[in-house]
Parts: C-alpha cells; sequence; structure tokens
C-alpha cells in the first residue's frame, strides 16, 4: 500500500522512474546533484515505490522527540558531524547490524555549491566491501534512477574524479542549480 502510494505521488507531481533496484544486500547509494531538502523526499518516494528501503546519515542534533522518531522509521541513521572519521565508523557499525542496508549519500556532504566531493562514501565501501551505484534526481527532466554500479580503487580522491565526471556528462539540472557544480 505504502508502495503505491509513493508512486502515485511520484506520478503526480510528474517524475518518471528507472526500475532498477540494487541486488546486493548491502550497498551505498550515490545521491546527485543535492541541492535541496526536496531531493531527499523525491529520492525516498523513489525508492519506496520501487520496492526498496534505504537509509541516510541525519545529523545528530535533529534526533530529537518527535521528530527523531520520524526520522528512524525511515532510515535516519544520527551522525556528529563534527568527526568525520567517528560518522564513517558509526556507520560501518550500523550496517554491520542488519542484515539489509542501502545506504544513501549525497557525495557533496551538503546542499551548498562544493567542487571537491567527500570520499567517505569511498571508505564505508571498501572496509565493508559493498558496491556502490550512482543515483540521480534530475529535476529538469524529473527523472530519478539507479544508474549504474562502479567499481572502486584504492584511490579514494581519483575514484571520486572518476565519478564527478560521470555525472557531470550526464548534464543533470539541480533543484538550485546556482548550488550544483561541475568541474
Amino acid at each position: 500500500m505504502w508502495r503505491k502510494f509513493c508512486t502515485f505521488i511520484l506520478k503526480v507531481w510528474g517524475w518518471t522512474t528507472g526500475p532498477f533496484l540494487p541486488p546486493e544486500p548491502k550497498c551505498i547509494l550515490l545521491g546527485v546533484p543535492h541541492t535541496s531538502l526536496l531531493d531527499f523526499v523525491v529520492a525516498y518516494l523513489f525508492y519506496i515505490s520501487i520496492g526498496g528501503k534505504t537509509y541516510c546519515m541525519v545529523k545528530s542534533s535533529l534526533f530529537f522527540p518527535p521528530l527523531g522518531w520520524i526520522l528512524r522509521a525511515i532510515g535516519g541513521i544520527p551522525v556528529d558531524r563534527k568527526h568525520p572519521t567517528a560518522v564513517v565508523r558509526s556507520v560501518i557499525r550500523e550496517m554491520d547490524k542488519k542484515d539489509i542496508m542501502h545506504l544513501a549519500i549525497a557525495p557533496e556532504g551538503t546542499r551548498k555549491p562544493v567542487a571537491r566531493w567527500k570520499t567517505g562514501y569511498h571508505f564505508i565501501a571498501t572496509t565493508a566491501g559493498i558496491p556502490v551505484y550512482l543515483c540521480y534526481f534530475d529535476w529538469k527532466r524529473k527523472h530519478i534512477e539507479v544508474n549504474q554500479k562502479v567499481e572502486l580503487t584504492s584511490d579514494a580522491n581519483a575514484d571520486t574524479r572518476r565519478i564527478q565526471d560521470i555525472y557531470e556528462k550526464m548534464d543533470l539540472g539541480a533543484r538550485h542549480p546556482e548550488k550544483y557544480i561541475t568541474r
């Protein structure tokens, strides 16, 4: 029922979706471009509509009742962003506790314009031995999907540059285009 509702809302809002759900029980989903809180809403509706449940990192200061209960129910994982290494380790611990965990991460790390993306996703993926999938929400075409799996090397910076190049070639439209920097 919830899946049909999410599909309906996306259609009413004019979004089309790709049907692909990663087959692995654990993976990282990179969501780009991330310039608005609405990106989360559209991505959440999309992932439910294709039969998945995703998790995402949310700053721990938002986990107060009743908002914290809601955030946990929809897959929010509280993190203290002041300590990036601790964030990565706590996410890996959370991943170890679950049989299925598709973790959505915005590699930009913020909704503000940034040229250099964060590499925490790479550390999580290589440490946990899980794959990374490129996902996007294109506000220009109103299309969202899990696009492709990427193979990582031992060089997080080179992999991130390669991933940024892939996204740049997609010519994606952000909700707030002035906040999405392509290289």
